[in-house]
């Protein structure tokens, strides 16, 4: 009997999970995570002039952030009707950013190209996270800054991943996204490129009018929520609503005091300076 582990189809994986982000509207979701990236722009001190990158973009938040700070922005991802509400939304507020299409393992520019490179819970999706970071050192010139946000593995949105992963798992073999928002793995990832770290927790709050309101938004507009309903039966995706919305109720900050809910999200922000 073979004992023989195979390894898992990484390109298959980057597919199917492309399709995942091209389902529902991320830009529903992306509208209410516009302030890690601002925070994250200002945290990298990022200089007027600069050559700035935003990998795996989604509707731009950080590249936007970087071009508001007086950066040449550039931003990339694999869903190009992300990149045309990215473009949408540069336009209106007047800011010269491109958008290309591209992997975030395997990015389309050149070596040394940007002063910094920044993702927001964007990079962490990538299947492959070694050859990621290896594609961030390699068009980032040296002595230039790494910017990173990254959702923890027990904050709520870990919790969250966990409770869908319990009713379908997730591809076997790849490591878990949430790694990236540990310190320990990404100083293992970027290893000897590294010149200083320093990373930092904060809290991204998402607030709906009611547990139900919580679970049918990232129902309805998140590809990896809504991916994850369609592969289940009727009962299965009720039950798997009801313990999201229990879960939603268990981290409320307001723990029923109010009507409405309030869910304080952890997040790791990072930034690093390479050597």
């Amino acid at each position: 009997m073979s004992t023989a582990q195979t390894s898992p189809d990484l390109a298959a994986i980057t597919h199917r999970q492309q399709a995942t982000w091209s389902s529902g509207n991320f830009a529903m979701v992306a509208s209410r995570i516009v302030l890690p990236s601002e925070l994250l722009a200002d945290a990298a001190d990022l200089r007027a002039g600069w050559h700035v990158l935003d990998v795996a973009c989604g509707t731009g938040n950080a590249a936007i952030a970087a071009a508001r700070a007086g950066a040449h922005a550039v931003g990339i991802d694999y869903v190009p009707q992300l990149l045309e509400g990215a473009r949408t939304r540069a336009h209106a507020e007047g800011l010269d950013v491109e958008f290309r299409v591209g992997d975030a393992q395997s990015l389309p520019v050149g070596d040394n190209s940007f002063d910094a490179v920044l993702s927001v819970f964007g990079s962490m999706f990538a299947p492959d996270h070694q050859r990621t970071v290896n594609e961030i050192v390699r068009v980032t010139r040296p002595g230039g800054t790494v910017g990173l946000v990254s959702w923890t593995p027990d904050g709520f949105i870990g919790e969250m991943f966990r409770v869908i992963s319990a009713h379908v798992p997730p591809p076997a073999g790849v490591t878990s996204p949430l790694r990236w928002g540990t310190r320990s793995h990404l100083g293992d990832l970027f290893g000897d490129s590294i010149r200083t770290i320093e990373s930092v927790e904060r809290f991204c709050t998402f607030r709906f009018a009611s547990a139900e309101a919580f679970v049918a938004f990232f129902r309805r507009w998140y590809g990896p929520t809504l991916k994850a309903f369609e592969a289940l039966e009727p009962a299965g995706r009720d039950q798997l609503a009801a313990e999201l919305a229990d879960l939603a109720r268990s981290w409320d900050r307001y723990q029923g005091c109010e009507s409405a809910i309030a869910l304080p999200s952890a997040y790791l922000q990072t930034v690093i300076t390479l050597r």
